[in-house]
């Protein structure tokens, strides 16, 4: 059975060669929003040579990182969290600023903690990227852009050694 395509709700735009009948006509569809630089423009200042790119949208301040860290550090310490450690890995990745890795008393456990800092993070405003292992409970990361939240068994936290791997001071 041949699937139907909708048609498109939005108008195509018209061409208009005259400078005055265009611009009326971006002010009548458009008048509360002011104008903005063209696309070349902003390419071109987004990033300076040399700095570290970032996903779209405007670099978290160091404010914003101390209150998500401590909403984070909060939430485990709520629940009990043991171990709990913050790693800074600024220099040595690019995927995130900060790791805190933590342990469960059991999977269960694991579980609850990680479900706890999703939810107290969404609270505060920060939107998780991402969770992943929430159903086997013995290892549980959470995505919070530029910070990465580990919650594992204590013999899988040994296992894998992610503070010797990730740790520059030891």
């Amino acid at each position: 059975m041949p699937l139907e395509k909708k048609p498109s709700r939005t108008k195509p735009h018209k061409k208009v060669e005259d400078g005055a009948a265009s611009a009326s006509i971006s002010k009548s569809r458009h008048s509360a929003k002011p104008a903005s630089k063209p696309r070349a423009a902003r390419r071109s200042s987004a990033a300076a040579p040399g700095t570290k790119p970032r996903a779209r949208g405007v670099q978290t301040p160091a404010a914003a990182r101390a209150a998500l860290k401590s909403v984070i550090l909060g939430a485990l310490d709520d629940m009990k969290a043991l171990e709990v450690k913050v790693l800074d890995v600024r220099g040595l990745t690019d995927i995130a600023d900060y790791m805190v890795i933590a342990s469960g008393t059991s999977d269960r456990h694991v579980r609850s903690v990680a479900q706890r800092v999703v939810e107290k993070t969404k609270e505060a405003g920060y939107r998780p990227h991402g969770c992943e292992g929430l159903k086997d409970g013995d290892w549980v990361l959470i995505d919070l852009h530029e910070m990465i939240v580990h919650i594992m068994l204590p013999r899988v936290r040994e296992f894998y050694g992610l503070e010797k791997l990730w740790d520059m001071s030891a």
